[in-house]
């Protein structure tokens, strides 16, 4: 019966917000892709007859080979990536349980986002959210003609297709989603967790997204006296000029605060505190933080949307910045205990990650290292001290690490970006593509916005999210289930057999 409830409670969610926030966005044209609007605004005052129709855009084939493999790697993050990464560090009788909420989760976010996800987040509507343009991923592929819409990347001229880009931003979402897993992991319902997700998914990470990464295209940039109104259509964090490369806000802390917050909520496993809860294998963690080190070149990289400059230096940056945080983890951690440990490695490696995914194409070489060292030390803290000043069971420091690193990566983005220390600066002028550098303090109060933005919204979806799901079908597991172990109790199935 509970079953029954939750799956009912899920599909109510989902059809109940189409409704609500259709009342509200206003349905426009797809921004990546409208090449009509682009010519139109372009061209000069001619009749019908006299003007030229405007060539289709075509992408290039090295950029779409190139999305297509980044896209895999950041499949490749999650499952099995990040499952790995969590299953081994819980306890044995739970490694199941965290495999299959990190698997179905990124199953049903995926799905999501075909349905309407991809609407809500790259679509015009307004600051703050996007319209149903593109909901069931309508107008992407033409089967009678066998053509498919373009969507724009970062340059002029160049598109890659936007079913591609949907496919990407699929697995941004599904990730973000599964990294909260960590926070409440052995005590949560496997069907609070998917309720929890489906809700926190639309009210959360899809206006996030929009917010930071909805603009209306380089070309559509095609004179001065439009560029006002195109910013007014953009999100509203691009609206204020925030750096997030690959997702420092989007991903990162968007998911650590709502984990933080479920770690509250949920409440601490039954003896915490009291009894030892050891990695049942850091094997599979190590092997679970080199996939996602891996992986993460596609996150990062991919970002870049094309086969350019900028996934060079996206690269070359997610490459440094995660030695860097690695050496500075284990440097602390021997400072502090006398020894550096295997999970202590494989913890900077995730932090380094975290820290620089939304400065990889907005910094330079060296301020990349700077960047994984700071994080390094300032994660280390968060699983330590910060922890405990929090006095939450965050089970596998969602917030000590994607929190705190991401929070790290997101100011400092707005040091390193000016081109007087190394950065790449930024596109000041779209109309011509001319790249200017603004002061660093200013970059970074823009910066300090938009992470304390991303902490507010999701702090309080996520409260309302977990209220919801308690009321509906409970949060927690009973305790002698809780004792018993996930894998048995909630999915009948053990993960090793003596």
């Amino acid at each position: 019966m509970k079953k029954l409830i939750a799956t009912l409670a899920l599909g109510l969610a989902v059809l109940g917000f189409s409704g609500a926030v259709l009342a509200q966005a206003a349905s426009a044209p797809e921004a990546a892709a409208s090449m009509a609007a682009v010519a139109e605004a372009a061209a000069p005052a001619a009749s019908a007859a006299e003007a030229a129709p405007a060539a289709a855009p075509v992408a290039n084939k090295g950029d779409v080979a190139w999305m297509i493999v980044a896209t895999l790697l950041v499949i490749l993050m999650t499952v099995p990536g990040l499952a790995l990464f969590y299953g081994g560090l819980v306890r044995s009788k739970n490694m199941l349980s965290v495999l299959m909420q990190v698997m179905v989760t990124f199953s049903m976010i995926v799905v999501l986002w075909f349905i309407y996800g991809y609407s809500l987040a790259f679509t015009e509507g307004n600051a703050y959210i996007g319209g149903f343009d593109r909901l069931f991923m309508k107008g992407l592929f033409d089967p009678a003609a066998g053509t498919f819409a373009m969507g724009a990347t970062f340059s002029k001229g160049v598109y890659i297709p936007e079913l591609l880009f949907a496919a990407f931003q699929a697995t941004f979402a599904g990730i973000t989603c599964c990294l909260i897993v960590g926070a409440f992991a052995e005590r949560i319902k496997f069907s609070a967790v998917l309720l929890f997700m489906a809700l926190w998914f639309t009210f959360s990470y899809a206006p996030i997204a929009h917010m930071v990464w909805f603009w209306m295209g380089p070309d559509a940039y095609a004179s001065a006296d439009l560029v006002d109104g195109l910013n007014a259509k953009a999100g509203l964090i691009w609206q204020w000029g925030g750096l997030d490369f690959a997702g420092g806000t989007v991903v990162h802390i968007n998911a650590a605060v709502a984990g933080l917050v479920g770690a509250y909520m949920v409440g601490k496993r039954v003896g915490y505190g009291k009894e030892a809860f050891t990695p049942h294998s850091l094997t599979l963690t190590m092997v679970g933080a080199s996939m996602l080190w891996v992986g993460w070149f596609g996150f990062n990289a991919g970002s870049a949307l094309e086969a350019s400059n900028s996934a060079v230096l996206a690269f070359a940056n997610t490459f440094s910045a995660t030695a860097a945080a690695v050496l500075a983890w284990c440097i602390g951690e021997t400072l502090v205990k006398g020894k550096a440990s295997m999970l202590g490695a494989a913890s900077g490696a995730v932090a380094g990650l975290v820290a620089i995914t939304p400065a990889a194409g907005n910094v330079g070489l060296m301020g990349a290292i700077v960047i994984g060292f700071v994080a390094g030390f300032a994660c280390l803290w968060g699983v330590s001290g910060l922890k405990k000043m929090l006095g939450a069971d965050d089970s596998l420091d969602v917030f000590g690490v994607h929190g705190v690193g991401g929070i790290v990566g997101a100011l400092l983005t707005g040091v390193f970006n000016t081109q007087a220390l190394g950065g790449p600066g930024l596109v000041g002028d779209w109309v011509t593509a001319s790249v200017t550098s603004n002061a660093i303090g200013a970059q970074v109060w823009i910066q300090l916005k938009a992470v304390l933005l991303t902490i507010v919204w999701s702090g309080v979806v996520s409260l309302i999210a977990y209220k919801i799901v308690d009321l509906v079908i409970g949060l927690r597991v009973p305790e002698d289930e809780e004792r018993e172990g996930l894998d048995i109790t909630s999915h009948g199935e053990t993960a090793y057999h003596n």
